[in-house]
């Protein structure tokens, strides 16, 4: 069993409030569990409008299956319209 957990380090441009912060944030979070079944949490940076810490976590038999599923999920989050990615980091258990 290999569980791999990423962490981003986020930079909301458009963010004016920390409802639009939400919004943003809520529409990823979804994408993510539903897309590829992840455990995701917002994991830091929670009172700041255009900042967001963002964590997600997959367990998998096999650990190229997992490593597929976190560059999806990489994928996904460079996709979404007023996120960029300032950092990433990926723990392995």
């Amino acid at each position: 069993m290999i569980v791999l957990a990423q962490v981003w380090d986020l930079h909301l441009e458009g963010c004016h409030s920390l409802k639009e912060k939400r919004a943003i944030l809520q529409g990823l979070k979804a994408r993510l569990t539903g897309k590829l079944n992840l455990a995701v949490s917002e994991t830091g940076q929670q009172d700041k409008w255009q900042r967001a810490e963002l964590a997600v976590a997959t367990v998998a038999s096999d650990r190229r299956v997992a490593e597929e599923t976190l560059r999806a999920a990489d994928r996904i989050v460079e996709a979404t319209g007023g996120v960029r990615i300032m950092d990433t980091a990926v723990v392995v258990r």
